[in-house]
């Protein structure tokens, strides 16, 4: 029979948790009742500030530096960070970047720094986390954060595109080779956040008009982290190989119509 998997670490790490949704979602998890490993690439000010709202929580905090331009060694973070929590059960790919220009104009070494932070990043740092989960053998969970361009194109962003595409995939794959020994795999694919990525940070989503997105606005960066966290939670063990969509309806509009129509005159039929 299959084994039951519920005592896995209470130990998460998140990787670009600095700002953003990554912020957002150590919160959630500290609040959930794991310490939380917090790493950030340049604003260690930032970092800092997601350690103390943890610790807030009554949960252990641990913050690294994690620059995914420098692999393979960056991921060794993934290892000092269980290390120093004392184990690891849930890993959130979250650190990224991302790209405006068109496949024409896209320079070589552009294309390697988008492909290797939101692709060969999260592949080093989900093995790693899915090796030390295999050790102790009492499961786990894994989420990358790809983006609705995982599942549909936009003008102007072929390397994000292909790395969000990409990742998407290696969730799947992964999650048929571990689902066996009790580690989901699964991503979340917001559309437009109210964050420093989409030039919407420390902006009220409510205040925002987006004509073309169905909720009418961005969405907020805990409303994406309360999917993770439920991923991440005993509960969800049945649940993997999956792209959850966070993103007010965009898709459902179209690859780009979602988030440049100008107006509301498409709700009138």
């Amino acid at each position: 029979m299959p084994q039951r998997f519920h005592d896995y670490d209470r130990v998460a790490i998140v990787t670009g948790s600095d700002s953003g949704i990554g912020e957002a979602t150590a919160v959630a998890l500290a609040r959930a009742g794991f310490d939380v490993g917090v790493t950030f690439r340049s604003d260690e000010a930032g970092a800092a500030q997601t350690a103390a709202a943890v610790r807030a929580a009554g949960r252990r905090c641990e913050v690294r530096h994690l620059d995914l331009t420098r692999l393979p060694g960056a991921a060794d973070v993934i290892d000092d960070l269980a290390t120093a929590l004392g184990g690891l059960g849930v890993l959130v790919n979250c650190a990224g970047t991302g790209i405006a220009t068109p496949v024409v104009d896209t320079g070589w070494d552009r294309w390697r720094e988008v492909l290797t932070v939101d692709l060969d990043g999260p592949f080093l740092c989900a093995q790693r986390a899915a090796r030390r989960m295999l050790a102790t053998g009492r499961g786990g969970r894994i989420v990358n954060v790809t983006s609705v361009h995982e599942h549909a194109p936009r003008v102007g962003s072929g390397a994000y595109c292909a790395a969000k595409g990409g990742l998407g995939l290696l969730t799947k794959v992964m999650a048929q080779e571990l689902a066996r020994s009790g580690i989901t795999v699964n991503a979340v694919a917001p559309g437009e956040i109210a964050t420093e990525m989409t030039g919407n940070e420390d902006v009220d989503p409510y205040g925002v008009e987006r004509p073309g997105i169905p909720a009418g606005r961005p969405g907020d960066a805990n409303e994406v982290a309360a999917v993770i966290a439920m991923l991440a939670s005993p509960e969800a063990a049945y649940v993997t190989g999956a792209s959850w969509v966070v993103d007010g309806g965009m898709l459902l509009m179209g690859p780009q119509a979602g988030s440049h129509l100008p107006s509301h005159d498409w709700r009138e039929g």
